[in-house]
This record gives C-alpha cells, structure tokens and sequence, in this order.
C-alpha cells in the first residue's frame, strides 16, 4: 500500500482510509519492529533535562558510537557513523561514494535500488548471490527482507575481496540481523576497504520513532559519513537511550530468545490457515497463499499486515506484542 513513493508498511492512515469501518484501535503488523521495545519490563529511564534543551555535545555522539561499536563487534568507534535512522544513510551512500553500476540481490527493500537508481546508477538485480560479483559495485540485504534469506560472512568477506581487487564497494545492510541466532552480523571484517554495513537500531530495539541508525566501514568511509551528516545529526534523546540500549546485552538476548519461540508460533498459526511460510526473521514472517483475501479479510478486521504489488501471492506479517494482540490475529485466521 503507497501514498506516492514506494510502498512501505506502517501507514495506519492510509489503511484507516481504505477499511473506514475496521474496529479500532488498528493492529500494525505491516513492518519489522520488536513489538517489546527496550527497557521493558523495566519502565523507560528518564531522561536529563539537557538531553531536550542543549544542543548534543560531542562527547555524547562519541560515547554512542562507542557503544555501538561495541554491540556490533566493530573494533573501534572510529569505524561508525551514528544518523537519524538507516533511511538517510540509504539515500546518501549514492552520493558520499559513486558507482557507475550496482548488483542488488532482489528482492529485496526497494529503496535501495530506488536511491542509486536516483543519483544516477544503473542498478542490476539479480537473483543469486555469486551474480553480485560481475558488477563493480553490489549491495545485499542480510538477513533479506522480506523472505529472510541468509548469506554467510565467509561468502561475504570473499565477495568484498574480490570487489575491492578493483576498486568496487559491497554494501550489506544488515537492519534485521541482531536478533537472529547465528552470527550473520559481519562488523568483525573491518576495516575491510571495500565494504560498508548498515545497522539498524529502531528496529531490534523497537524505538524505530527514536531514529537511529549506524553506518559501520573503515575509518576513512565513516569519517566521510560522519562529515556529510554534520553536527548534531542525533538528537539528545536518541544519544542517551541509544547508548544505553546498546550496552544492555542481557535485555537483547532475552529478547531475541523471547521472539525465537513468537515466529515460531506465528508460522504456526499462519500455516493452520493454510498460508504457506516462505521464511523471514525473528521480526517478521513472509507468507504465501491467497494474500488479496486475506490483506482484505484482516484490514476489514482492522489487522494491517504487508502485500506485495510485484508479488501478489505474498503477505509478510510482524510479530504481535501482547497475547490480546495474538488472540485477536489468531480469531480473524480462523
């Protein structure tokens, strides 16, 4: 479902305005997010004054991006750049470093190619992993959403070899990976001169309103990132919750144990509909079967769950939060 652009879930006033008579209040599970953001059960830790009236110092940004280098396993903070959201660090990569052409393992987010395409990239999908290599430039989605497909850090650090044998850049955007069982994650390859990964911390932590995001590459292509964002590109709010969810590894294990055991109850109840599942992550499940009746039947139900205009058989569903939420999915399926 779009409203101009690309389409995109969690546009609760659009579906308002296609299923006017759905019962309120509206149950997003059109997009990727935790549906138990951090701190919880814990209460939300205040927050400094400061943090909404001064400007951010620079020690701050410092301390997240050191905290973020250590959640992700990047040797050093000099290795990552902190954005307001991973969605600006897409539409700037383009321009911050250029390609005449770029391989993108599709499907996959669209806005990826949308925004290369836009700064003039010619952009290639292609559908297998060692299709990627014939390009001087490849981007990939790690692991894919919307189906979850997953490529192994080894296939990757031979692929940015290669790439960078010649001058060519590999982006992974790793949105998806922090909370899945294997580590996916590739940060240990830095500073690989030829690669450049994406973090996304909205959606693991399930503040994607906070907007905050990272970019990881070695030193030199981050200092370029960080310049191009500019000062205060952080908000104080996002500096101080950030940084202290990046360090509370406990609350990110359990939750990651916690959503294992959902998706699986999930792809059960989907298949007990008859919905077939394609695969996905711990924060979504792609589904295939008759997506027009269902998108429908559950909008209707005011449930808005994710369909695919150039994949008309497919639906991807989050993950629901509380067990009111799972008892009102589980009554519509039925």
């Amino acid at each position: 479902m779009a409203e101009g652009g690309l389409e995109h879930g969690g546009r609760l006033g659009a579906a308002r305005r296609r299923f006017p008579g759905a019962p309120e209040p509206f149950l997003d599970l059109s997009t990727g997010i935790n549906p138990v953001p951090w701190p919880a059960p814990a209460p939300m830790p205040p927050l400094p004054p400061a943090a909404w009236t001064r400007l951010p110092e620079p020690e701050a940004e410092e301390a997240l991006r050191a905290a973020a280098a250590r959640a992700y396993g990047a040797a050093d903070a000099a290795m990552v750049a902190a954005a307001p959201g991973t969605q600006i660090l897409i539409q700037l990569l383009p321009r911050l470093f250029p390609q005449p052409r770029l391989a993108v393992l599709s499907p996959t987010y669209a806005e990826h190619a949308a925004c290369w395409r836009a700064a003039g990239t010619v952009v290639e999908p292609v559908a297998r992993f060692g299709d990627l290599a014939r390009a001087p430039a490849a981007l990939l989605v790690n692991p894919n959403n919307p189906d979850g497909r997953r490529v192994a850090v080894a296939e990757i650090a031979a692929l940015a070899d290669a790439l960078a044998a010649r001058g060519g850049l590999l982006i992974v955007d790793e949105a998806f990976v922090e909370l899945e069982p294997e580590p996916w994650g590739a940060a240990g390859l830095l500073p690989h001169p030829g690669l450049i990964l994406l973090r996304s911390f909205g959606k693991s932590h399930g503040l994607a309103g906070l907007r905050l995001g990272f970019l990881l590459a070695a030193p030199e292509r981050a200092a370029v990132a960080r310049a191009a964002l500019g000062p205060w590109a952080v908000s104080g709010p996002a500096l101080a919750l950030g940084g202290a969810a990046l360090a509370d590894a406990a609350w990110r294990a359990a939750s990651a144990a916690r959503l294992a055991g959902e998706a699986a109850r999930l792809d059960a109840l989907l298949e007990r509909a008859g919905l077939r599942v394609l695969g996905g992550t711990r924060l979504f499940r792609l589904a295939e079967g008759d997506a027009a009746f269902w998108f429908r039947r559950l909008g209707e139900a005011g449930i808005l769950v994710r369909a695919f205009q150039d994949q008309p058989r497919w639906l991807r569903f989050g993950i629901p939060g509380e067990e009111r939420d799972w008892e009102r999915l589980s009554n519509i399926l039925r």
